[in-house]
């Protein structure tokens, strides 16, 4: 029976709504292959002594929160469970609520992980740039207490950290400016801070540069894929393979209608050159 063109459409919004949806609900988990600089902030982050300090530092908003959240949820669960201290810091208004809803979900899957002994959140600080060149200096002065008012002294998780060099790394979840470039000119640059981060699919293209020509930055996830590429590599399947699996059968069913499309096309026009 011949579909008319409005119920071909319904037919398909209705088939890429099950084909998104079921992704979301049961994990399927389709094979992905994880990139080179994937790869690299996978072993940075595996790479350190149980207890060493990272700094995380959450510069988006929840515009940019569908690429960037499940990745800092991933690498932060890996740091946990290396038994590493993560500092929090936001150069964004918002980063710091997106890392607060982060180490919340964590708490509730690793109960043993306790607020200023395995994480602080140190809040959000104006200045971009410039406070990344005072924390170089001292981040008491920049933080003296953290988002819920402790003061930097009282926290045991801050015993020994005075400025980025006490850091085994630095990684930024950057949606732009400030983000990852100004960590690499400050962290890296003049610190010498080993840099890495993440970014939303449409920036890590101006951003690949610093790993591949200067060498300042040591890897890099760069959207969704490259979030669901660190889960496989965790072992921690989560919501960016998720997201993931329902893009791809998503792109299958819009292919596979072209498909169908231009084989019924054909055949119309095979047919009428026969009449």
């Amino acid at each position: 029976m011949k579909m008319s063109p409005e119920n071909t459409r319904r037919t398909l919004f209705t088939l890429i709504l099950i084909g998104v949806a079921l992704p979301l609900i049961f994990k399927l988990g389709l094979p992905i292959e994880s990139s080179e600089n994937v790869q690299m902030v996978y072993d940075l982050v595996n790479g350190q002594p149980e207890g060493s300090h990272i700094l995380l530092s959450f510069d988006y908003d929840p515009a940019s929160k569908p690429e960037l959240h499940p990745m800092a949820y991933a690498v932060a669960r890996n740091a946990l469970e290396r038994k590493y201290k993560i500092v929090c810091t936001a150069l964004w208004p918002m980063g710091a609520s997106l890392c607060a809803d982060t180490f919340k979900r964590l708490k509730e899957e690793m109960p043993g992980i306790e607020d200023g002994v395995d994480y602080v959140n140190l809040g959000f600080k104006a200045g971009g740039i410039v406070t990344i060149q005072k924390m170089g200096s001292d981040i008491r002065d920049v933080y003296p207490a953290d988002m819920s008012g402790t003061p930097i002294g009282e926290l045991p998780i801050m015993d020994g950290i005075r400025n980025l060099t006490d850091f085994a790394f630095v990684y930024s979840f950057s949606a732009g400016a400030p983000g990852i470039k100004e960590w690499v000119m400050v962290a890296h640059d003049k610190n010498k801070v080993i840099t890495t981060g993440g970014a939303t699919a449409v920036s890590a293209p101006a951003i690949l540069p610093y790993i591949n020509e200067q060498k300042q930055l040591h890897g890099l996830l760069g959207g969704l894929k490259a979030a669901a590429e660190y889960e496989k590599l965790s072992g921690h399947i989560d919501i960016a393979t998720s997201g993931m699996d329902a893009q791809s059968i998503a792109h299958l069913i819009i292919i596979l209608f072209i498909a169908v499309g231009n084989i019924q096309y054909h055949l119309i026009r095979k047919r009428k050159r026969g009449e």
